[in-house]
């Protein structure tokens, strides 16, 4: 009984060993090894946007609005509106991420659209009506990163006229950070906010 009791801990034991090394450091160091694969590695490291200098300054995944000095002279680019602001135009809430769950019939929902054009309109310099549906609409995450180029080219003017680069550097700039349809059919065309601001400061 005794010596059954020895080989039943013992194999027990040997299990333990074996699955540790497996699962705790086997397969952790293979996912770390191909997660260093040129072409991965960037995804890996969550898609990390660092400045000239070598700084992270943010993740190309992930937007955050950001909040001019003097809302009179604001030199950026404004990411969607998210449904966790305080304000209806934001900044987000970064610690939250979700959208509003309200139905295209919801008056809140309908209300804060309207608030959004009319703002967005002053702040551009436009007609209500020239402002895009994704300028006025929050993502389903609430932190999304890219826009519409229609949103950027509605921004271009005010971006340049502030920062004093000329209109057409600043649209080059919005070329840039533009991504088109994958595969060259599959969704529409976007600009990442985040690396397109990042170009805006360094100029």
């Amino acid at each position: 009984m005794l010596s059954l009791l020895t080989r039943q801990t013992m194999a027990g034991l040997r299990i333990l060993v074996a699955f540790t090394l497996l699962c705790g450091v086997i397969y952790p160091a293979a996912v770390w090894a191909i997660a260093q694969i040129p072409g991965l590695s960037h995804q890996a490291g969550g898609s990390a946007i660092t400045a000239p200098d070598g700084t992270v300054v943010g993740s190309s995944l992930i937007g955050v609005d950001p909040v001019a000095a003097n809302a009179a002279a604001d030199p950026w680019f404004h990411t969607r509106p998210s449904a966790s602001s305080e304000d209806v135009l934001g900044p987000a809430d970064t610690s939250t991420s979700g959208g509003s769950n309200k139905s295209t019939v919801n008056t809140d929902l309908l209300d804060t659209i309207n608030q959004r054009r009319e703002l967005i309109a002053q702040r551009e310099g436009v007609d209500p009506a020239l402002v895009p549906p994704d300028a006025v609409t929050a993502s389903a995450s609430g932190l999304d990163p890219d826009i519409s180029p229609d949103y950027a080219q509605l921004q271009v003017a005010r971006v340049a006229k502030v920062t004093g680069l000329p209109v057409e550097r600043v649209q080059e700039l919005v070329a840039q950070a533009t991504t088109g349809r994958i595969l060259g059919f599959l969704g529409e065309p976007t600009v990442n906010v985040t690396e397109l601001n990042l170009a805006v400061r360094g100029r």
